[in-house]
């Protein structure tokens, strides 16, 4: 058995754009919940690669992706010293690669170019909605750096009774933790166009289903300050609206999801797009 299962966190570098704020994000994690680190550069298999200045093919991107893992790791160790990071060049288109190691990692880590979803859906570098679609472990998609302008520090995660919203509870209070973070849940009602419920009976079911999806979770972690709020309007504004300022927002996600990301979700799809702090994740296993 892999001594490393579950217990590293897994950032995809990418040797063509700015990784520090992706890695940054991981490496803190890293320290933060003493796991291990991968950095992970994908290299195509040899026979894709072009020639490039007479190089046999495949050794200039292999070559490229080794110099930017040894910048990775130094920066690694200046920003924290305690932590060894692991550097591997895996051979491989990234969203397969990447999406491989997710079997056994803690958590995958993500940058974003917070493209729009045209351009997402049509970028053949964009790792972000298939993996985030695919992965069988949390992934965490960095777009900015995390908010530390409000305090106390905060996370937001957003409940709906599904399993996959339980799921993202259990990260949500496994990040809040170690951060000295509150932890506002979030239950959005997303009136019908023909509704015969009235709202008042309506949030109060919803404040009604918080209060028994968070109560267990509180007593295991009572250092854990959480609020419940249940805001009227389309979840994907309400919950990028809660996490303006937030370290986080966590959500979980229904099903297996495909290549192309079609069944990630509107309010996971959504908020990769419209938060502006790292979106986590999280898969039901």
């Amino acid at each position: 058995m892999d001594t490393r299962e579950h217990h590293e966190i897994v950032v995809g570098v990418d040797p063509a754009r700015d990784w520090r704020l992706p890695l940054a994000w991981a490496v803190d994690e890293s320290w933060r919940r003493r796991l291990g680190l991968r950095l992970v550069v994908a290299v195509p298999p040899e026979h894709d690669a072009q020639r490039v200045d007479g190089t046999p093919g495949g050794s200039a991107p292999r070559q490229a992706a080794e110099q930017t893992l040894t910048a990775a790791v130094a920066w690694c160790r200046e920003r924290r010293p305690e932590v060894e990071p692991v550097a591997d060049v895996s051979e491989g288109y990234p969203t397969q690669a990447i999406g491989r190691l997710s079997e056994n990692a803690r958590m995958i880590v993500l940058g974003s170019r917070h493209l729009s979803r045209t351009s997402e859906f049509l970028s053949a570098g964009s790792l972000v909605v298939p993996i985030t679609a695919q992965a069988k472990c949390p992934v965490v998609v960095v777009g900015d750096a995390e908010h530390i302008t409000q305090q106390p520090p905060y996370l937001v995660v957003g409940i709906d009774g599904s399993e996959s919203s339980k799921a993202a509870l259990a990260v949500a209070f496994e990040e809040a933790g170690p951060r000295g973070a509150e932890l506002r849940a979030v239950s959005v009602w997303h009136p019908p166009l023909f509704v015969l419920q009235e709202e008042e009976a309506a949030v109060r079911a919803q404040r009604r289903l918080l209060s028994e999806t968070t109560a267990g979770w509180s007593q295991n972690y009572p250092d854990v300050k959480v609020t419940h709020e249940v805001p009227t309007g389309h979840p994907v504004e309400e919950l990028a609206a809660a996490a303006e300022h937030a370290l986080a927002v966590v959500v979980g996600r229904r099903g297996r999801g495909g290549y192309t990301g079609m069944r990630l979700g509107s309010v996971v799809h959504g908020l990769l797009h419209r938060a502006h702090c790292p979106v986590i994740t999280v898969p039901v296993v």
